[in-house]
């Protein structure tokens, strides 16, 4: 019998492993995505931004409801729903490469809005909120599974491990498969990597369906919901910190995101790289991504002697160094780093030596969310459960500010367009030097 559970939940943390890949690699095909309909909106950086916009829109709708589904109806069947809904998402972004191409539905300023775009909207909104609840699941689900201490929080660890190459491989694989954007790309020139997607929501549907899952905060029948004095809003240190999560989920995607742009874009206004352009902004945006992996993984050796707070201040001050670099250095200025198209390979390419201090914020971003998150709830007791709810809302910043950078990037330029995440940086710094002080322990928060 014991034997047979030891089974079960090895299926299950597999099967959770590969989710936690999941979330990353439906995430991060909105921004490469993005290269597609730039093009086709004759190099609107905003609209091509507008797909990632819709995906983080739907934290802000689902980010509490989520965790209320693990309380209502557990986490098997919230992690059911979840990967039926991000089927139905991939599916729907599918579909805009069938129809709509010619069907003009609206004006927006000089362009003509397709009903094409309208469906990958649509499917990038509702991919949002199964990438919400299963974020919701997956951290509480593998540290129940390993059986919570050390053992939980390596499996938590090792799922992060994958979450980060998933993410890394992801813009690495849209670019390859998109080589150089034309007139001609569309939407069905990355439609594998959605059927990949799809066959693997719909494999984890059915493991899962099939497995036994812990589910020790199911709420019961007759048991009423506690009543607090207090809320996290109560806290100045959390306030503080919940805008930090919102502004470091939208500097994690900012930058790499617009980098993509930059790079993909053959113009004058871009890199002005001629051939391959996709592919090489995809490999190099990969770079960022793995970078992310090789942080955390160093952050995690070093966090037991080294505090939040000192890793929060000095990865802010050292991003902050990077994009200055990135934003004075001159176009003309180069260095060779890699790309990658299919039937070609690996390639080296010369491109403006910004990437390369663009790409080394991964190292710095990479540690953001871990301190300010443990920043912001240090302290907090009984209400740190409500405060885990704010915080998935605010992913959203991870659609709204790569927009606004969009948007300033098509009236100043690419570069230009980084003092947004210069200023977003400053404001973190802030919170680690300051913010992040607790001047509130005259609140109890003790569960008696």
């Amino acid at each position: 019998m014991t034997q047979q559970k030891q089974n079960s939940n090895l299926v299950a943390i597999i099967t959770m492993f590969f989710i936690f890949a999941m979330i990353s690699f439906v995430t991060n095909l909105a921004a490469p995505f993005g290269t597609i309909w730039r093009n086709e909106y004759a190099g609107s950086n905003t609209l091509g931004m507008m797909g990632n916009m819709m995906n983080f829109l739907a934290y802000l709708f689902m980010g509490i409801p989520a965790g209320n589904m693990l309380v209502k109806i557990g986490y098997k069947k919230t992690a059911l729903i979840a990967m039926a809904v991000g089927f139905l998402g991939l599916f729907t972004q599918y579909l805009s490469s069938l129809f709509g191409a010619n069907a003009e539905v609206f004006g927006f300023g000089e362009y003509v809005i397709k009903l094409n775009f309208i469906i990958y909207l649509l499917g990038a909104f509702i991919c949002g909120f199964c990438v919400c609840m299963l974020n919701t699941v997956v951290n509480p689900m593998l540290n129940l599974l390993g059986g919570g201490g050390n053992k939980g929080n390596q499996l938590i660890q090792t799922g992060g491990a994958l979450n980060s190459l998933s993410g890394t491989l992801t813009p690495l694989f849209v670019g390859a498969l998109i080589g150089t954007v034309t007139s001609q790309t569309a939407m069905s020139d990355v439609a594998p990597l959605l059927f990949v997607a799809m066959g693997v929501f719909i494999a984890a549907f059915f493991i899962i369906s099939f497995v036994a899952i812990p589910e020790p905060h199911l709420q019961k029948n007759g048991v009423k919901k506690e009543k607090f004095s207090h809320s996290p809003w109560s806290f100045r240190h959390t306030v503080l910190g919940v805008i930090g999560i919102f502004i470091y989920v939208g500097i994690e995607i900012g930058i790499p995101g617009t980098l993509n742009f930059y790079l993909a874009d053959p113009s004058d206004k871009g890199a002005g790289i001629l051939t391959n352009g996709a592919a090489i902004g995809g490999a190099i945006a990969a770079i960022y991504w793995l970078l992310m992996l090789v942080g955390r993984t160093a952050s995690s050796a070093i966090s037991g002697k080294v505090s939040s707070r000192t890793q929060l201040i000095t990865v802010s001050a050292t991003a902050i160094i990077f994009v200055l670099l990135a934003i004075f250095t001159p176009k003309a200025v180069t260095v060779s780093m890699p790309g990658y198209t299919v039937g070609e390979g690996f390639m080296i390419a010369q491109v403006p030596i910004s990437a390369l201090f663009l790409v080394l914020c991964g190292l710095c971003t990479s540690v953001m969310w871990g301190g300010i998150f443990n920043l912001a709830v240090e302290g907090l007791g009984k209400y740190t459960a409500q405060a885990s709810g704010i915080f998935m809302m605010m992913v959203v910043g991870g659609g709204v500010l790569p927009l606004i950078q969009q948007s300033i990037s098509d009236s100043v330029g690419y570069m230009a367009s980084y003092w947004l995440i210069i200023a977003a940086l400053a404001y973190l710094l802030f919170y680690g030097l300051v913010g992040c002080k607790n001047v509130n322990k005259d609140i109890s928060v003790d569960d008696k």
